[in-house]
């Protein structure tokens, strides 16, 4: 059964939904949870696409309590999906298609924004890795990064690297970006006349900056409530690259004008051309609030109720409310409750009615484009309220009318307009000029070797990564660094919670500049990095070893890892692909002990300070043919060890009764132990290994064997005597012989 077979009620059953309340609860509590579970009802409509029965129910929530405008974010979902469904029917039916214009895309140049597809100016480089230009994340344009998906912080630093290179390359397209970013910064400290000033100033020498500065100046104009002003900037944007930022901006006009239907549908047609553009979905949000709120609450200009219009629903709502000044009786609760389910059953059954009526036909993109250049003229600027004043009971219909594109509200908007078609920047116009588009490129006298190197290592950035202060380095210089202490090694700025992420993301631009422009130095990097990783992965010369406690094969071994000398070990390993190192128990003279057992890495858990919990299990016995160190940890060149191989039957067979006569004590060993050491055992070395059927079918021999050694309570150097054996009939006699000394034991 679908979700929208689950949520489709009779009227009788909407009737009953609202009556069904305990008289043991209070009337806040039930309104509480009433309020809840038409919520989740009118979610599970949006989420089913069902927009009208939507509507409903949502305006049935507002009845109930208050509901905040994040809270229509499945809705304002619905919506769009209902808009852009029917925009593309539209362009389909008149024969436009974005694929024609898609064909021929812009070329992607290094030094653009993301987002503007401006130059990049003040760059700044979010965790994925990506750089987007300092005004579009300052004015949360974006909430998800336009190449990954990923989410995008709200902090702001520019990446000091990249900025430095693009002031030095080019100084005077950076001068241009800062300039825009004075007049947005001079708009954020409510001085907009001086912004108007400077943004004029601009479009008036620099071309190429007219469709960025004329938004900004628009924000300007409309903070001066210039509304015809700010209009035609917006309309002279949205043909550039910027059409979701112009869309936005003409909507907040329109809305502050208090054409609330037209700029509904404006919002919409920015989040038609960028889904993932945060304001304008927040101010859906506040305007459907508004719609389908009751008119006794603040609504905007034009939505709200006259007294003498006053719907039989809604004035039963008032009685109740005034009822409820004094604390109801059960009897009256029970009345209130009668009430609401009449209006609700009332209102949700007349907004069926209307639905059909309502509807019309979606016009085509360029019909919808022609009435808006009459629309949107004289006469619209001149027009203070754009809808009528209207009841509670007709504000759903009114919405659904809202949004869709019909003969009297022809507002949706492309992201080309009129006035451009008129001007001849159309299409086709707008083809060309990606083809005419060309990339920036380097001054070859500009580029130096030394802009491009590591503060850390001092050699050509290798996989560049840049932290939340904006510096950069190596992704192996900055973790070694992390390793010691969680602060940028430069800024000593916090990087805790960066550290506690470890989404050490390549920055992008510098890799693609440093491959592009510096080919054959990056060859020679790559080279002897990956000649260094290479060493790194011979697991019989120069092995990591972890001097701490005594490994077996086949045993698990969990570790936690805290000194850096280790951390930058467990890297390695697990960079190199090898995930495996060797473990030794300490020798005072040595350093470390002459016989040792490999681990392999299974998983590694990071935790947020940079310790990490290692889960290994043992591997090959080995033998430690010489010592090194190499960055703080040590080293050895080792050979494997493995048993001797039994081959005469008569020999293979007594050893075998050897070892089924062990494994027999062994288990009366275990089972007999107190309960508490017994479930010690169980938790961190698991259960005793079932009985194999060759007990030679490994070098290691039994895995029963290597469990016994870890779990009985002997001293380590026994233990390491018994590791370094390579007689399975030695190892099983030692075995036995501990066995029976601890069962002579007694209360063992």
């Amino acid at each position: 059964m679908s979700l929208h077979s689950q949520v489709e009620d009779t009227p009788e059953e909407r009737s009953a939904f609202f009556i069904g309340a305990d008289s043991d609860n209070t009337s806040e509590e039930q309104d509480h949870h009433q309020l809840n579970v038409i919520l989740q009802k009118a979610n599970a409509l949006a989420s089913e696409n069902c927009l009208k029965e939507a509507i409903d129910w949502f305006s049935v929530a507002m009845r109930y309590g208050t509901v905040r405008p994040e809270q229509l974010s499945t809705l304002v979902d619905c919506i769009l999906r209902n808009f852009k469904r029917k925009a593309a029917r539209a362009d389909s039916l008149s024969g436009w298609s974005e694929d024609t214009e898609d064909s021929v895309s812009c070329v992607q140049d290094v030094f653009d924004c993301p987002n503007c597809h401006s130059f990049l100016g003040e760059p700044v480089t979010i965790a994925c890795g990506h750089s987007y230009c300092k005004r579009c994340l300052q004015r949360r344009l974006l909430s998800k990064c336009k190449l990954c998906s990923e989410a995008i912080s709200s902090k702001v630093k520019v990446n000091v690297i990249l900025c430095g290179l693009l002031e030095k390359w080019f100084p005077g397209e950076l001068k241009k970006s800062k300039t825009l970013c004075k007049v947005d910064e001079l708009c954020r400290r409510r001085h907009y006349e001086e912004a108007v000033a400077l943004a004029t100033e601009v479009i008036q020498y620099d071309p190429e900056m007219t469709a960025v500065a004329r938004l900004s100046r628009a924000e300007a104009y409309m903070a001066l409530k210039l509304y015809r002003l700010a209009l035609e900037d917006t309309e002279f944007s949205p043909g550039s690259s910027c059409s979701a930022e112009a869309l936005f901006r003409k909507a907040m006009v329109l809305h502050e004008m208090g054409q609330v239907d037209e700029s509904l549908q404006v919002f919409l047609s920015c989040l038609a051309v960028d889904e993932d553009f945060p304001c304008a979905k927040r101010q859906v949000e506040k305007i459907l609030c508004d719609l389908l709120s009751p008119a006794d609450e603040n609504v905007k200009v034009g939505l709200r109720e006259t007294t003498q219009n006053a719907s039989p629903h809604l004035r039963s709502k008032t009685l109740v409310s005034d009822a409820q000044a004094q604390p109801p009786s059960p009897v009256q609760r029970q009345h209130q409750n009668q009430v609401r389910a009449a209006s609700a059953h009332h209102h949700l059954d007349n907004q069926e009615k209307r639905w059909e009526s309502l509807e019309r036909p979606v016009l085509s993109r360029a019909h919808s484009l022609r009435m808006h250049g009459s629309s949107c003229g004289e006469e619209g600027l001149k027009r203070v309220c754009s809808a009528p004043q209207l009841g509670d009971q007709d504000k759903g219909s009114l919405l659904k009318r809202k949004l869709s594109v019909t003969d009297t509200e022809p507002c949706v908007v492309d992201s080309g307009s009129s006035k451009q078609k008129k001007q001849g920047v159309g299409k086709g116009s707008k083809q060309k000029a990606a083809k005419a588009k060309t990339c920036r490129s380097v001054p070859e006298d500009l580029l130096d070797l030394n802009d491009l190197e590591c503060s850390l290592c001092m050699r050509l950035f290798y996989e560049p990564v840049t932290t939340p202060c904006g510096h950069t380095f190596c992704k192996n210089c900055l973790e070694r660094c992390l390793d010691h202490m969680p602060q940028c090694p430069l800024c000593k700025e916090s990087l805790k919670e960066y550290l506690a992420c470890r989404k050490y993301m390549v920055t992008t631009v510098l890799d693609t500049l440093i491959k592009q422009y510096l080919s054959r130095e990056h060859e020679e990097r790559t080279k002897t990095h990956l000649e260094e990783t290479r060493e790194l992965a011979d697991l019989t010369k120069n092995v990591p070893i972890f001097v701490c406690t005594m490994a077996y094969p086949t045993v698990p071994c969990p570790l936690h890892v805290f000194e850096p000398r280790y951390r930058l070990m467990i890297r390695r390993c697990m960079d190199t692909g090898t995930r495996q190192f060797g473990m030794c128990i300490s020798d005072p003279q040595k350093g470390f002990a002459d016989y040792g057992c490999m681990l392999t890495i299974r998983s590694v858990h990071f935790l947020p300070d940079g310790r990490s919990v290692v889960d290994t299990i043992g591997g090959k016995r080995f033998r430690v043919l010489s010592r090194g160190m190499k960055d703080g940890y040590s080293t050895a060149d080792i050979e494997h060890l493995g048993d001797i191989r039994v081959e005469d039957s008569d020999e293979l067979e007594r050893l075998q009764e050897l070892h089924d006569a062990v494994y027999e004590q062994a288990r009366d060993w275990f089972q007999n132990l107190k309960i508490h050491f017994h479930n010690q055992i169980l938790q961190h070395f698991g259960p005793m290994p079932e009985r194999e059927a060759d007990i030679q079918a490994t070098p290691n021999g039994p895995a029963c064997c290597w469990w016994l050694l870890a779990v009985l309570p002997i001293d380590p150097r026994y233990q390491l005597s018994v590791l370094s054996m390579t007689s399975l009939k030695e190892r099983l006699v030692k075995i036995q012989h501990i066995l029976t000394y601890l069962q002579s034991i007694p209360n063992n």
